[in-house]
């Protein structure tokens, strides 16, 4: 009954009630195990504050306290997503607090952006991303606005996003993924580890645009959206491959022999894998 007098008051974000509540049940039970859990828990909840950062450091002081004080605690009193949603508006202050900063890549976590996805709000990170200049050429607001394309808008409309981002950075990408945790994502991300003959490292992720189109071809619309990023062996070869699409449809069949061999240059085992399926 103590305990629950205690996440009661966590529930309504009440710190003074909460501290009250565990009080009395350090009183009783000293020696019980979720005393300390409470106490992360209810320390953050009194150490909210809507006072700007004034620098990068105090922002990742205050998202790593977060992150590795109070995320645990709250997973133990608070089971399942039900801890997240908790947390939300805690990081969304962090998120506020932030909103100032200028994004840099050296202290990139200190950006309201990536605060704003640990908080769930959508629209405000993609807000905050949009007044990176250059984000779809810097890695990490790119990661960031692909998330935020795929919670708001769903998989069609984060595809070219998606695109640039495995050219951009393969190791971004990867991690990405097993955020989103999308059922076709991961389809198709099971059967090209399977099939492609590449490096065996997460370079290999580059490729995967390119590889995709030679399984499903009905992507190739939205891949066409995609901008140009590094010039970089994947993407030219996802490029070719868009290219042979639109020389299938047409029967231009000698500028699609030279366009086949321009993709075997470009990478042999892609090569194979669009072929199996002519």
């Amino acid at each position: 009954m103590l305990r629950n007098d205690v996440l009661s008051a966590l529930q309504q974000y009440d710190a003074a009630g909460a501290r009250r509540a565990l009080q009395a049940l350090a009183n009783e039970y000293r020696d019980d195990d979720v005393l300390v859990y409470f106490g992360s828990v209810v320390n953050a909840l009194e150490g909210r504050s809507t006072v700007p950062f004034d620098c990068h450091e105090a922002a990742l002081r205050a998202r790593q306290a977060l992150s590795r004080e109070v995320q645990p605690a709250v997973a133990r009193v608070f089971p399942g997503q039900s801890g997240a949603t908790w947390l939300a508006p805690l990081w969304a202050e962090l998120a506020g607090r932030a909103a100032a900063l200028p994004f840099g890549a050296e202290h990139a976590d200190a950006h309201a952006a990536p605060l704003f996805l640990l908080a769930a709000r959508w629209a405000e990170a993609s807000d905050a991303i949009s007044r990176i200049a250059s984000w779809r050429r810097i890695p990490a607001p790119l990661c960031w606005m692909t998330e935020a394309r795929y919670r708001l808008d769903g998989l069609d409309a984060a595809w070219p996003l998606l695109v640039e981002l495995a050219w951009l950075s393969p190791s971004r990408f990867d991690q990405l993924l097993s955020r989103l945790d999308d059922a076709c994502v991961n389809r198709l991300r099971r059967a090209f580890d399977t099939s492609f003959e590449g490096a065996g490292d997460i370079g290999d992720l580059a490729w995967f645009p390119a590889w995709v189109l030679t399984d499903k071809t009905g992507l190739a619309p939205l891949f066409r959206l995609a901008e140009p990023s590094r010039q970089n062996a994947p993407e030219r070869a996802a490029k070719v491959i868009l290219g042979l699409l639109s020389l299938e449809r047409q029967g231009r069949h000698h500028e699609l022999l030279e366009t086949r061999r321009e993709l075997q240059t470009l990478n042999a085992a892609l090569y194979a894998a669009y072929m199996k399926t002519r």
